[in-house]
């Protein structure tokens, strides 16, 4: 395996890994420990088999197209409507998930200060001084995300393995909210955990990059995007195991999705304040890094949508309109930080499950030959049927 294959496995797992982390034990916490790891997988497979679906419409296209041009070149000018809408609407749900993650967190990290910091002014100053990043440049950003993600990774090792010894088997074992909850609110409470986890495996957006990036070279893209996405799901596990299994999904499930709470939970089961700060760095590296990547995906879709110059005013303008609309709903929303992000999981099926099928059955028609991802039409009609379940698990629980 080269350099480039182990560069671009780094992609897909970055891409993957960051915020939904933390949302992760807040969506599952209520199913128990074994069901939620079942989920994790059960979702993870799905992820595989739309991440190769994806391989193979980008192989087929042309190497080298961006995914605005491989849609309208197989869907045309609606199909790239349609990705385009479902676009806009994932990257605006998710910097609006970070901005309420972000600021509830900044909160929390200066109240041990003796500094009490008000909702609207924690929200601006998150966006203010982590937003201000993405109007200086791709190169600073670049620069800085590598740095932070390094970092996030190392506190990542070092809590799960000062935590892992502390896992409880009665905790792991148990149906942890069950005998909190009716079997009717159980099930609502499922419906609501599988949108929040498969936006977790959201890696897709990397592709066709990916693709460039390798030349086009199917086996190695295969073995890439298999790797790449098994990294999330033993970090997933792994993380799933030290929160529910230490504090417990009865207790992560009573914290009503607060990102604090469960900081603060973690840090109570550290046994020093080495690690206890080591928690706290996690969780706000989790986020920044993903918040980083989002916005300046949103931020250049923007440009290029609007034809903003690539000067001051131009990026000021751009800057505006990337920001704006979700610092208003984090402002008007405080308390949506698991419900935004499950609403992500619709433009997110829309764009990795409804269009490559679309696009698949397309281009077979056409038997173009080359790479293709096994099952055949029962595969694609299977991974719909997914995709439909997993939008109708959110609307369900947003009516």
């Amino acid at each position: 395996m080269n350099l480039k294959m182990l560069g671009s496995i780094a992609i897909v797992a970055g891409t993957a890994i960051g915020g939904g982390m933390l949302a992760l034990p807040l969506a599952t916490a209520s199913l128990g420990t074994i069901p939620a790891l079942l989920l994790l997988i059960a979702i993870w497979g799905i992820s595989i088999y739309t991440s190769l679906l994806m391989l193979e419409i980008n192989l087929r296209t042309g190497v080298g197209l961006n995914v605005h041009a491989i849609t309208g070149k197989t869907l045309g000018k609606v199909g790239q409507l349609i990705q385009g809408g479902s676009f806009l609407s994932l990257l605006f749900a998710l910097t609006m998930v970070y901005l309420m993650g972000g600021s509830s967190l900044l909160e929390s990290r200066f109240e041990p200060l003796g500094i009490t910091m008000n909702h609207e002014f924690a929200v601006l100053l998150f966006t203010l001084v982590f937003g201000g990043f993405i109007a200086i440049g791709v190169a600073w950003i670049d620069k800085v995300s590598r740095v932070l993600f390094t970092a996030m990774v190392a506190l990542f090792i070092i809590v799960v393995l000062f935590l892992l010894p502390e896992v409880s088997p009665s905790y792991m074992l148990r149906e942890s909210a069950t005998e909190l909850v009716s079997k009717g609110e159980l099930g609502n409470l499922w419906l609501a955990a599988i949108p929040v986890v498969f936006t977790s495996f959201g890696f897709h957006v990397c592709i066709a990059t990916i693709v460039r990036y390798l030349d086009g070279d199917a086996m190695s893209l295969r073995k890439v995007l298999i790797i790449g996405s098994t990294i999330p799901l033993v970090c997933y596990i792994l993380w799933l195991m030290v929160t529910l299994g230490t504090v417990g999904g009865a207790t992560v499930y009573g914290f009503d999705g607060s990102l604090p709470k469960l900081v603060s939970a973690l840090q109570g089961i550290a046994q020093s304040a080495v690690l206890q700060q080591c928690i706290d760095l996690f969780a706000n590296l989790a986020l920044i890094t993903s918040f980083l990547g989002v916005t300046m995906s949103l931020f250049d879709y923007i440009a290029e949508l609007t034809r903003a110059r690539d000067d001051i005013a131009g990026r000021i303008k751009t800057w505006l309109i990337t920001f704006i609309p979700p610092l208003l709903c984090a402002l008007y929303y405080p308390d949506g930080f698991i419900q935004v992000l499950g609403f992500a999981a619709i433009p997110l099926v829309v764009m990795i499950i409804f269009l490559p099928i679309a696009m698949a059955l397309s281009q077979r028609k056409q038997n173009l030959g080359g790479y293709q991802v096994m099952g055949g039409t029962p595969a694609l009609l299977a991974s719909a049927a997914v995709g439909a379940v997993i939008i109708a698990a959110q609307l369900w629980v947003a009516l």
